[in-house]
């Protein structure tokens, strides 16, 4: 039963329930920009340029960590997106034997308009809130992707 305060926890259930779908499925439907569209990308290909263009350029093994998959993945992710001219490999200054990644200046302009219009919706989504509830909001959606992979493990 809801109260003033908001739903009660069967009733936010039911709701997220009702809502992921729609979420996901929108999501789904964002187009790949034209002048992205050659280029077969799939949504982890965009986490990959979201963390390069967001973060910086990095190793393949950062990249790894943060995409949560083994490094040969990420490598080969790398590898195809560097073929198509999305990203560019150098030598790290540091240490000769590591690559350093980025997204290839080119590319660049293209892959910040296919993020574009999801940033502008969470920026719309989150802007309202307090610092502590964009918190509370990431740490309930990495809580559910856990619960999520938890159960399909099972």
């Amino acid at each position: 039963m809801s109260t003033a305060d908001g739903p009660d926890i069967d009733d936010a259930v039911r709701e997220m329930i009702l809502l992921t779908p729609r979420i996901v499925g929108r999501a789904k439907r964002l187009p790949v920009p034209e002048a992205l569209a050659s280029l077969e990308l799939s949504p982890r290909h965009l986490s990959l340029l979201a963390y390069l263009l967001f973060d910086g350029p990095m190793t393949v093994n950062e990249l790894a960590a943060r995409l949560e998959v083994a490094s040969t993945t990420a490598s080969l992710m790398v590898g195809d997106l560097s073929r198509k001219g999305v990203l560019e490999r150098r030598e790290d200054e540091a240490d000769r034997r590591r690559r350093i990644i980025s997204v290839h200046p080119e590319a660049r302009p293209r892959i910040e308009a296919w993020l574009a219009s999801g940033a502008s919706a969470w920026r719309r989504a989150l802007a309202p809130l307090t610092p502590e509830q964009r918190r509370l909001v990431i740490d309930t959606l990495l809580a559910y992707e856990r619960a999520v992979t938890a159960a399909a493990e099972q």
